[in-house]
C-alpha cells in the first residue's frame, strides 16, 4: 500500500533495537526498551515497518477495557518517513479494528485535529493530568 512499508498488528520480530528515534523533542522520552514495554502492554497496536531495515518507522497504540471504551495514547511516525500517508494508514487500521466499540478517544494538539477529523473523530474538550517527571516511564 505504501512503497517499502509493511504494516503489522503485533510485535513479532520486534525488539527494542527496532524502536529507535521516537519521541522526538520530548524532554525526557521513554527508552526504546520502555517503548517496547508500552506496546507490549497495549490492548492493540499497529506498526509500520521499513521493509529494507526491519525497523519500526511508525506506530499507534490503544488501551481499552476490551469491550466498550478505548483510548489512543500514542501515534508517531519518524520524521524521515512523515508525509507518506503512514499516520493516516495507522489511524485507518486502528479505527477499523475498534469500530465495534462505543468509544475510541484521544487527545491531540490543535494542529492535528483535522487529521483525526478526516477519520470521523469528533472534536470535544478534555482534561489531562501529567506527571512530567515520569515522562520517561522509569
Amino acid at each position: 500500500m505504501i512503497d517499502g512499508i509493511r504494516f503489522q498488528a503485533d510485535l513479532e520480530g520486534i525488539d527494542a533495537s527496532c524502536l529507535q528515534g521516537f519521541f522526538v523533542e520530548w524532554p525526557n522520552p521513554p527508552s526504546a526498551q520502555k517503548h517496547l514495554e508500552i506496546l507490549s502492554a497495549s490492548h492493540g497496536i499497529e506498526l509500520s515497518i521499513d521493509e529494507t531495515t526491519g525497523h519500526v518507522v511508525g506506530f499507534i497504540n490503544v488501551i481499552s477495557d476490551g469491550c466498550y471504551s478505548s483510548y489512543i495514547p500514542l501515534l508517531e511516525v519518524l520524521p524521515g518517513y512523515q508525509g507518506r500517508g503512514i499516520a493516516r494508514e495507522l489511524i485507518r487500521r486502528i479505527v477499523a479494528r475498534y469500530s465495534g466499540f462505543y468509544m475510541l478517544d484521544l487527545c491531540c494538539n490543535k494542529e492535528i485535529v483535522p487529521v483525526y477529523a478526516s477519520h470521523g473523530f469528533l472534536e470535544v474538550s478534555g482534561m489531562a493530568h501529567r506527571n512530567f517527571d515520569r515522562q520517561s516511564g522509569e
